[in-house]
């Protein structure tokens, strides 16, 4: 049996990227097993009204232009415009100099303020998924640095993945091979593990991706149990304008479209006291959190509503409908 080792580090954002991945980078270089294949993808925000930080590099490094991609990851989900050598890129695969990969994470992000940065370490040692294609990045074997932006700040965090063989009645995972032992100690303090088990070829073709601890998702190791729950899932929502329903909202909102571009022209300040003048009339009370205020009511169906409001350049004063969730308190 194949099992995927998630090991999530301690990532600082008073490291700089750069400084972060040259340490990965030295450790790979340090087990003897050749140069790392590097994946990156370096994006601009969504919305616009923001610097194109891609705009940026290219004036730097007029050659990149061949990594520069707008394609939708997915059906429905539009991309941002970024710099990637990933699958979707017409230059997927290529590699690029490590000294120019190192000068564009080292204006991250004061010369390139990029909205999301991700950067893949890969050597064989850590393995493959196999048939079983990862849905996230996390999932794939490596060693994985992100950087992004949030209302309250950057967000860094340093993950690998690694997929070893275990037998199955073992009790116990056997060691880590030594250079990726070697690597995972020169990422720093580990904070999470998660134990994926990975299903077979067989298996996988009929199973159905779950979410794990974190977000990332994978092809379920129990097919039948994934599909048992999968039919819950589609009659939950099949009823979700009944749910809506139930839950009486007492207004409607816009598309999330138009309610970023009427946002974008706000300025920054304090929201709550606004949130307080709108919405208390209403019932809700407010309460502020990291970037983020919750609305929360309890309508006359003993139900409790609640509201995520973000806050920050760009957001929206309410997520659409499809945010809000009702559960029943007479329940618990």
């Amino acid at each position: 049996m194949r099992v995927a080792l998630l090991t999530t580090f301690a990532a600082s954002r008073k490291e700089p990227l750069v400084a972060m991945m040259n340490r990965v980078h030295h450790a790979l270089l340090g087990t003897d097993l050749g140069e790392p294949s590097i994946r990156f993808n370096f994006g601009d925000a969504l919305v616009p009204g923001f610097t194109s930080s891609v705009d940026r590099v290219l004036r730097r490094y007029p050659d990149l232009r061949r990594f520069v991609t707008e394609a939708d990851p997915a059906p429905g989900i539009r991309g941002a415009r970024r710099l990637s050598n990933g699958p979707l890129s017409a230059a997927a695969d290529e590699p690029l100099p490590y000294e120019t990969l190192q000068s564009i994470a080292a204006g991250v992000p004061r010369s390139f303020p990029f909205h999301s940065v991700m950067i893949h370490f890969f050597l064989k040692a850590f393995g493959t998924i196999g048939s079983s294609s990862p849905r996230t990045a996390e999932m794939l074997p490596g060693v994985l640095l992100s950087d992004s932006w949030w209302v309250n700040g950057r967000i860094r965090s340093l993950s690998a993945c690694a997929v070893i063989e275990v037998e199955s009645s073992a009790m116990k995972l056997p060691p880590l091979p030594a250079p990726v032992a070697a690597v995972f100690a020169a990422c720093g303090k580990v904070t999470r593990t998660i134990q994926a088990p990975l299903p077979d070829t067989v298996e996988a073709a009929q199973a159905v991706p779950v979410r794990l601890p974190g977000g990332a998702l994978m092809a379920s190791a129990n097919p039948s149990a994934a599909q048992a729950v999968q039919a819950v899932v589609v009659e939950y929502r099949a009823r979700m304008p009944e749910i809506v329903r139930l839950a009486a909202l007492p207004h409607d909102l816009p598309p999330q479209g138009p309610a970023l571009q009427s946002s974008l022209g706000m300025t920054a300040g304090p929201r709550k006291p606004a949130l307080e003048r709108s919405f208390k009339p209403m019932g809700y009370s407010c309460k502020g959190g990291s970037g983020t205020f919750t609305l929360r009511r309890r309508s006359a169906a003993n139900l409790t509503l609640n509201c995520r409001s973000t806050s920050g350049p760009g957001a929206t004063s309410c997520l659409p409908c499809s945010e809000y969730w009702a559960s029943d308190s007479r329940l618990r």
